[in-house]
């Protein structure tokens, strides 16, 4: 790999297309090389210009290079990565002409599977070639922006649980068991304004906002929760034993109307205050424990590369046929 927003010619020449960067967190990739020869070369064959790219590092996991991308003229920024790469990347985009493009490759990819775009590297690229865009909203805290949600108390803690060499091993079921570390701590009195409304007091084990309705697994939380509608949807988690827990977790499961021991509210601005301090989560990043979160909404705040057309509810014509469309494209680019 070149150092930080150098082409692989030391230029960004040739082409007629959008002209591109890529974000890439070189933890999440076993073949750096082969992924910088395939998305180079794809876009080459669409008539792209040669991306920037860019590797994120551990004091900067994606802001500053993103913001470094859009100096130098990126019109479309590819980033490869986990959830916690995305959102940084995103901190830059925000309010931006340039779009994201996605390239999942970490756990949970939570935007991506929420947004029906596909894990696959072919499909991904595509995606971004076929120039679909969408405007979706962004959440942000304390000078942070998230896309999926936040959360503070239990599902904090069972991030805090689950280690880096599980997820790596396992996927996302490693999450299980560093859910299960924390089933019996006690519950946060926490106070939950949502925009002007009096504030509700609660007994709460977690309190979640969230951008769009999916969590690991496709689990669907929040089924009205969509990433345009303009506001933030909010879950109060509030079990006390190990049974409360499963017929919680089997409501959600089942996709019931109601969930016994959840509570669903929503708004464009919510502050969470608790009693002590607690463990918080961006888009599965653990932050700052603290004592309170506070969340906004940012309306179409985020240009996001979709499958065309970009009409149905749920973004994307069927994932398998973009990703076809990819893997021909990448045959006939490199003879792979």
């Amino acid at each position: 790999m070149k150092g930080h927003g150098e082409s692989a010619s030391g230029t960004t020449t040739g082409g007629s297309g959008p002209r591109s960067a890529v974000v890439v967190n070189p933890v999440k990739q076993s073949d750096l090389d082969g992924l910088r020869r395939t998305v180079t070369e794809t876009l080459a064959a669409a008539g792209w210009p040669e991306p920037a790219w860019f590797t994120t590092t551990v004091e900067d996991p994606g802001r500053g290079q993103t913001r470094q991308a859009i100096e130098g003229g990126a019109e479309v920024v590819f980033v490869c990565g986990g959830d916690g790469t995305v959102m940084s990347c995103v901190g830059a985009l925000v309010d931006t002409d340039v779009a994201l493009a996605i390239l999942p490759s970490g756990t949970g990819n939570l935007l991506a599977a929420n947004l029906g775009l596909s894990g696959d590297l072919a499909a991904g690229i595509e995606v971004a070639i076929e120039q679909g865009r969408r405007r979706i909203d962004v959440g942000e805290c304390e000078d942070e922006f998230f896309t999926v949600m936040a959360g503070m108390g239990f599902d904090a803690q069972m991030l805090a649980a689950t280690s880096e060499t599980t997820k790596a091993r396992v996927g996302w079921p490693a999450y299980v068991v560093g859910a299960m570390r924390h089933l019996r701590d006690r519950p946060m009195r926490v106070s939950i304004r949502i925009d002007d409304a009096p504030p509700l007091r609660r007994r709460a084990r977690t309190v979640l906002v969230a951008n769009v309705g999916r969590l690991q697994g496709g689990v669907r939380l929040f089924p009205d929760a969509e990433p345009d509608d303009g506001y933030l949807d909010v879950a109060v988690l509030t079990p006390r034993t190990i049974r409360h827990w499963l017929s919680l977790g089997w409501a959600v499961l089942r996709r019931r109307e109601r969930v016994p021991r959840m509570e669903v509210l929503r708004g464009r601005r919510i502050t969470i205050d608790s009693n002590r301090a607690q463990p918080r989560e961006l888009d599965g990043d653990l932050i700052t424990p603290g004592r309170a979160l506070h969340a906004v909404i940012r309306p179409e705040a985020l240009w996001l590369c979709v499958p065309q057309p970009a009409t149905a509810p749920d973004l994307s014509e069927d994932a398998d046929a973009v990703a076809e469309r990819g893997e021909r494209r990448i045959e006939r680019t490199t003879g792979r």
